[in-house]
């Protein structure tokens, strides 16, 4: 193994998003073409032009970096530059890409159950009063010790000092200020529409589950690793289990990173907006090789 593809997550979603894409690759186009008929909407046009509120509905952002980073694959794949990969990885939403691209499902069925998983938080999240955080240069077992005492959860294990946690609002904001007036230098309220990976998503995740069950599953043609874990995960059942489960569970994402470079990815692409993956695997390992994809310039790299 050498090449690991990595696929993004929720919040690298920006307007603009694979216009040069659609414009210049004949092959990505027809990735977002295919996806505006699947889903009936017009997909391509929030991408492409937003507005960005809209874009940002986690109903819509799901589906749209699902969209984008196979249209980065199409793209690669239609310019020969794409070798085949060792493994696939993604951050929670990316996880169900990495699985598309690892042939787990098809494209279309791939975009049918990001949609509805979109769809089922969104309505979690409007359902309740959520709020995250981020919480940056502290070991783990603080930030675990601070989520007990105020009744909140680690969301996201990002990298070395940087960890997410989530919860109801109130207890989050108790929680900033505690961890603030400890010493804890760096903690960031963040800008999201609910608790993401935390019990607040439980309703989700039951109808997430019943949803999939008509859903068939197919064994992976590379290996794929899981966030509720960061452990390897081949067999389809246990792939379906561990995506339903990902709704309310942390992100071990760092684990993840590890435990490809472990199985023997020496090169890391991220495939999808904004750069963050890679910031994240230049934090955990400064030697890792990683490259970006976002729009049809990048390409050439």
């Amino acid at each position: 193994m050498a090449l690991a593809l990595l696929f993004s997550g929720q919040g690298a979603q920006k307007v603009g998003m694979g216009r040069s894409l659609y414009e210049q690759s004949a092959a990505a186009r027809s990735v977002f073409d295919e996806a505006d008929q699947v889903l009936g909407w017009s997909l391509s046009r929030l991408c492409f032009e937003g507005p960005e509120p809209e874009l940002t509905q986690t109903k819509v952002c799901q589906p749209a970096l699902y969209v984008h980073g196979l249209a980065l694959v199409a793209a690669l794949r239609e310019q020969g530059r794409l070798p085949e990969p060792g493994c696939a990885l993604g951050l929670s939403l990316g996880e169900l890409t990495a699985c598309a691209f690892a042939g787990v499902f098809d494209f279309a069925t791939g975009l049918r159950v990001v949609a509805e998983r979109g769809r089922l938080m969104q309505v979690a999240c409007e359902n309740t009063t959520g709020g995250m955080a981020a919480i940056m240069g502290e070991e783990r077992a603080a930030v675990q010790a601070l989520c007990g005492e105020f009744d909140i959860e680690a969301a996201n294990f990002n990298a070395p000092g940087q960890i997410i946690v989530s919860g109801e609002k109130s207890k989050v904001e108790a929680a900033v200020a505690a961890a603030r007036g400890r010493g804890m230098r760096k903690v960031i309220p963040l800008n999201v529409a609910g608790a993401y990976h935390s019990r607040l998503m439980e309703p989700a995740r039951a109808a997430f589950a019943d949803w999939l069950q008509s859903v068939s599953f197919a064994a992976p043609r590379c290996t794929i690793f899981t966030n509720t874990t960061g452990g390897v995960v081949s067999d389809p059942a246990d792939i379906k289990a561990a995506l339903i489960r990902q709704i309310v569970s942390p992100v071990l994402w760092e684990d993840c990173m590890r435990q490809a470079a472990a199985a023997g990815a020496t090169e890391f692409w991220e495939l999808g907006p904004g750069g963050i993956l890679a910031g994240l695997a230049r934090r955990t390992d400064k030697n890792w090789a990683v490259k970006s994809y976002a729009e049809y310039a990048d390409l050439a790299n």
